[in-house]
């Protein structure tokens, strides 16, 4: 049992002014962590015992499916350009050097040394499959942390690693770290869903998100009610319904339109008085790249124009996804993309010939093979089969109508690049999708080859032939479940916290302390609890009986049990916070059974019952 009155629970009756989201508003004002500096925060009390929790149901369920390690926070470089990463992470990635002049970075992940481990230590296919994970804190240079605990510069993270022998057994990992994420959100009482997914930087062949939906997420899902799809925005695909092409001007084909000052898309159609969607929309960017070989002279960056429909945007990591497989067809595996940014207007100049806001397809010369020397136009699938669109004519304040996608134009790559939207047709039915904002919480990758073959690690298998194992890489956010569970579970009066993660099951609260009976009540009922395996919080100060409410419907904490005036009558007040602060008054013989069925969320047995004394 804990008595407040010795703890540091330091709570606030506001929130910092900078606090946007709940979770980050109540975690300040409970008392649960406090800002060192942009996104570095200080875990105090009830939030470490909080994290501590979740970290021990991580753990356990890990354990059934794993081995725990745990591994350096520092890295040398040597490992991440081994893997050619060191470039590829750019700005996210801390870096430093020793005072021998050799470079290091703070880890992000632990693909690399992994792979390490086992390019050294494993040998035969009879050591194979290995889970290996840990949990340990992770660094990342967040260019705008915010949101409390979502977005920040140091984080805790279970990270796991699978070596496998082939694909079946990677498919076998996987499936049981997708097993073990949902025991442990579910253990958490989170509300998720898993999601198809983008590999991003990780690389690999598959990947799901675990994802959480909530206002405060700056991650999007698609969904379809109808048949259950769900995919990130950035691997989500739709089908679009057809549209009214426009009749056909003149001879019918592309004609010059004066269309003065009317750059943007809007503008355009509005000056047109046609729809955005018989518009042509581009938008151009060059792609930075990266050779991983060391001493070689780096690839001259790539003009790339994506040409969609004009009230569509781009999907940028369906983008670079599409032009890192062009890209590996006409150049070595060690080059990489290492950024994909919007075009300087002097480059604009040098592929269009012409200025930003009148940018065409038509006419343009294009490179040979995509992202070899010269422009890559990409077309997205929403073009295809279009007929007598607009589009700009290369000139300023000059448009094309009766534009036809193939017949004016060609394209390098003609891909779904597009974020699907709110409305589009789920591509398994054909019924309307849903778009709503999502917070990640774990995500899974079938890394494939990518680090095992690029870092040499190799076995023998049963033929004593040397064969490269398959990787599958596996995280979860720590403090995103909490901020998680906050979002999902809060009023105007604070959060609550399943009884599996919460700093405590019960506060017990005397409404006069002063009082011998109520004080004594208190007390021993509290001693009953603790004794029947329940962590224990008892408010024994000297406030206010609103005051002591106030602060336990703020803490997480998911029952309270009010001593007061009902004593006289041997009953005492349980509140359950989830509930709306419901109230019951239960007897005081039976109160620590109740409040253990609601923990529990069974009844305990006779054997359990008299395996917990109740004095």
């Amino acid at each position: 049992m804990h008595r407040w009155s010795q703890l540091f629970i330091p709570t606030l009756r506001e929130a910092p002014a900078d606090a946007e989201v709940a979770s980050h508003k109540f975690l300040v004002r409970a008392g649960y962590i406090r800002q060192l500096a942009a996104g570095l925060y200080s875990f105090l009390f009830l939030g470490n015992r909080t994290l501590v929790r979740i970290t021990q149901i991580v753990r356990e369920e890990m354990d059934r499916i794993g081995q725990e390690f745990y591994l350096p926070a520092l890295h040398p470089r040597e490992i991440w350009e081994a893997s050619g990463r060191w470039q590829v992470m750019g700005d996210n990635m801390f870096r430093l050097k020793d005072r021998g002049g050799r470079d290091l970075c703070l880890g992000m992940t632990e693909e690399e040394v992994m792979t390490e481990i086992a390019r050294k230590e494993l040998r035969s296919y009879k050591q194979l499959p290995q889970i290996w994970y840990q949990i340990q804190q992770k660094f990342r240079d967040e260019p705008r942390p915010k949101s409390g605990l979502l977005r920040v510069r140091q984080f805790t993270m279970k990270d796991s690693y699978s070596f496998d022998l082939d694909a079946a057994g990677l498919d076998v990992s996987y499936k049981k770290h997708y097993d073990a994420y949902c025991r442990i959100f579910d253990r958490c009482g989170l509300k998720y869903v898993a999601v198809e997914a983008h590999s991003g930087a990780m690389g690999g062949s598959q990947s799901h998100e675990f994802m959480v939906y909530t206002d405060a997420g700056e991650d999007f899902v698609v969904s379809c009610p109808s048949c259950n799809y769900a995919a990130n925005l950035e691997k989500a695909i739709s089908k679009l319904e057809p549209v009214q092409e426009l009749a056909p001007t003149g001879d019918g084909k592309p004609e010059l339109v004066h269309t003065p000052g009317k750059g943007a898309i809007a503008d355009v159609a509005e000056f047109l008085n046609v729809s955005p969607k018989q518009d042509i929309k581009v938008v151009a960017y060059t792609a930075v790249l990266h050779d991983a070989t060391p001493k070689s002279e780096q690839p001259k960056p790539l003009p790339v124009a994506v040409f969609l429909r004009g009230d569509h945007t781009v999907n940028e990591a369906k983008l670079h996804a599409v032009l890192t497989r062009a890209l590996h067809e006409v150049s070595r595996p060690e080059v990489s993309i290492t950024e994909i940014r919007p075009m300087h207007p002097e480059e604009v100049e040098a592929s269009f010939k012409a200025p930003g806001g009148f940018l065409g397809p038509v006419g343009l010369e294009i490179a040979a093979k995509p992202m070899s020397s010269g422009l890559t136009v990409v077309v997205d699938g929403g073009l295809n089969a279009r007929e007598n669109m607009i589009c700009g004519a290369n000139k300023l304040d000059y448009h094309l109508r009766n534009v036809t996608p193939g017949r004016d134009f060609q394209w390098n790559l003609n891909a779904d690049v597009r974020n699907a939207a709110e409305g589009d047709l789920c591509a398994n039915c054909g019924k309307p999708l849903i778009v709503a904002k999502a917070v990640e919480i774990g995500h899974i990758f079938k890394l494939g080859y990518k680090y095992s073959e690029s870092m040499g690690a190799r076995v023998l298998d049963e033929n004593g032939k040397e064969v490269t194992p398959i990787m599958g890489s596996y995280g979860i956010g720590l403090e995103r479940i909490l901020t998680s569970c906050i979002e999902q579970n809060n009023d105007a009066n604070g959060f609550w916290l399943p009884a599996s993660i919460a700093p405590f099951h019960v506060v017990v609260v005397p409404t006069n302390t002063t009082d011998e009976k109520i004080n004594s009540a208190a007390i021993g009922i509290a001693h009953r609890l603790e004794d029947a395996g329940l962590d224990v919080l008892l408010d024994d100060r000297d406030e206010r009986p609103g005051v002591k409410f106030k602060d336990a419907d703020l803490i997480g904490v998911p029952y309270r049990i009010n001593i007061g005036k009902k004593l006289a009558e041997d009953m005492v007040e349980v509140v359950t916070r989830s509930k709306g602060g419901e109230r019951e008054d239960v007897g005081t013989a039976e109160v620590v059974q109740h409040v253990m069925n609601l923990v529990t969320g069974h009844r305990v047995t006779a054997d359990q019952s008299a395996s917990h004394p109740q004095g």
